[in-house]
């Protein structure tokens, strides 16, 4: 059962706001569709919240149900993320010097086969995802274009080549027989809505800069599955974080919108702008949101384990 101190806890972090892993993240401030700027969406609030580090050579640590601290390379990516986006709004130094320091970390901890281990202190036997490693390239793409690094750009295609491996290749990828790509968060588990998007957002990246037809059309064909299955994430008044049926939190449901709003930004397609809209107005209907949150606490006591 999955109602235990820890998730008690960690469900009162995420409810108030204190909970760094369920920040706000809105759409992002200082991204283009045309050029690598800033993130697509929102992650200044992962600095924010943790002041402590921001002239400190310390990057962010994870804390696990068992209490041990261990370095989440999503965290990294993402801590990151939010630090370039800060400095491109305030010029501000320390900002760009954390951003380096992810960009860094990320070099010297990725696998020679492209891979970062993400899952390893909760799925050792399926430690990698397609949103760590699109987070990745995102992240070392704008330190490549940053400070001109081209070690930076390299580890990029490394990750995204390693992403699009399917998985029966170790990779991250299903490749289904209609041309359709799906992006796995976990390779053991249902897709997940942003996951895949996050991991979308790093191929897209990639074409920016690269300007190869071969991920180019790789992009194209996730985009489209994806967008043939958003009605498969929208369910019971709310979003669904996986394929499985699986109800969102709030924050999980507010992201759903923000991502929407990116991708709609990126590729002109109604149908992202339709469910941003749709999703918002369930989020601001008081019946449905109740509704919602009940169905997911039911959700959270009756799991094994808990995660999202």
């Amino acid at each position: 059962m999955a109602l235990n101190l820890y998730n008690i806890k960690k469900w009162y972090r995420m409810l108030s706001g204190k909970s760094v892993m369920h920040v706000n993240q809105g759409l992002g401030k200082t991204f283009s569709p045309t050029d690598i700027k800033g993130y697509y969406n929102d992650l200044t609030e992962k600095v924010t919240m943790l002041p402590e580090l921001l002239h400190t050579d310390s990057l962010p640590l994870y804390t696990t149900p068992s209490g041990k601290r261990v370095t989440f390379p999503v965290d990294i990516f993402q801590y990151g993320l939010g630090a370039y986006d800060l400095y491109l709004i305030t010029k501000k130094e320390c900002y760009r010097e954390k951003f380096r320091q992810c960009c860094i970390w990320s070099i010297q901890n990725q696998e020679e086969t492209g891979a970062w281990s993400n899952f390893f202190f909760k799925y050792p036997d399926n430690p990698y995802g397609a949103m760590a490693q699109g987070e990745a390239a995102s992240l070392l793409l704008r330190g490549y274009k940053e400070f001109g690094d081209t070690s930076y750009f390299d580890a990029a295609q490394k990750a995204i080549d390693f992403m699009l491996l399917p998985l029966e290749n170790n990779g991250t990828t299903i490749y289904e027989a209609n041309g359709d790509i799906l992006l796995c968060e976990y390779t053991h588990l249902p897709i997940v809505l942003n996951g895949w998007i996050f991991a979308l957002w790093g191929i897209y990246d990639y074409t920016l800069l690269a300007n190869e037809d071969k991920y180019k059309d790789i992009f194209m064909r996730t985009e489209i599955a994806l967008a043939k299955r958003l009605h498969k994430f929208s369910r019971h008044h709310w979003s669904m974080y996986d394929l499985s049926g699986k109800m969102t939190s709030p924050f999980y449901h507010r992201l759903h919108i923000a991502q929407m709003q990116a991708m709609y930004k990126l590729t002109e397609k109604d149908i992202y702008n339709e469910y941003a809209i749709l999703w918002t107005k369930r989020l601001h209907n008081p019946l449905w949101k109740g509704m919602a949150f009940t169905r997911k606490v039911w959700q959270k006591i009756n799991e094994k384990e808990a995660w999202t």
